[in-house]
This record gives C-alpha cells, structure tokens and sequence, in this order.
C-alpha cells in the first residue's frame, strides 16, 4: 500500500512540475513587458484603420473578420508562442481559438487589448 501512495505522490509532483512550465492561455496585456514581446509572434487581429490608428511595436496585422484569415496565419510556425490581442479582448480569444484548433500550440490571448495598453502607456 505504502509504494503505491509513493507512486501516486510522485506522479502528482511530476503532474504539476509540468503545468508549471507550460504557456499560460491567457493574461493581462498590461502585464506584458516589451522585452517579453521580443520573444514572441505578436499578432493583432484588428481591422486596418484600427491598427494605423496605433499598435504594439513589431506586431503583425491580420484581421480576423477577413475571409482568408486561415490562410493569412497558415506562415507562421506551429511552434512558436503567439499573443494575439485586439482593441478589447473578445476578438483575439476567438483568434485564439481558431489558431489553437489549427493545430497552434502556445497562443496566449491578451486580456485588455490594445485600449488597455494604451491607458496604460499614457
């Protein structure tokens, strides 16, 4: 009895050892540090006019009401972790979604979006 409750606590250890070193599927856009976003496919899914009215350095706009927005994301790797956002939040979760089922492995929304990253800057 005593050597499986040592398995059981091993494998629960090893369980959460791993959580821990997972991407996190969503966090606050404020809390975003721009070395952080050095590391990253930042991928703005608002329309045009929104992302010239101003937009996070580096990011990449692909909008998600386009009709090929599918094949638009289809050049970046698989593998690579990326934050998508948009002006307040609900677009880029449905991004997030969409490129999650395409097979995506680390895309982490940005809660806040772009209006609350701009308060934050001001």
């Amino acid at each position: 009895m005593m050597k499986y409750k040592l398995i059981l606590f091993l494998c629960l250890i090893l369980n959460l050892s791993c959580a821990q070193t997972q991407t996190p599927s969503s966090k606050p856009i404020t809390s975003v540090t721009t070395d952080e976003l050095k590391n990253v496919v930042l991928l703005d899914v608002r329309t045009p006019e929104e992302y010239q009215q101003g937009h996070l350095e580096n990011s990449l706009n692909v909008n998600w009401y386009d009709s090929d927005f599918v094949q638009q994301v289809e050049g970046i790797d698989k593998d690579d972790t990326i934050y998508v956002y948009c002006k307040l939040g609900g677009r880029s979760a449905k991004a997030q979604e969409k490129l999650k089922s395409l097979g995506y492995k680390n895309v982490v929304n940005l809660e806040g979006g772009y209006d609350a990253w701009s308060s934050k800057k001001q």
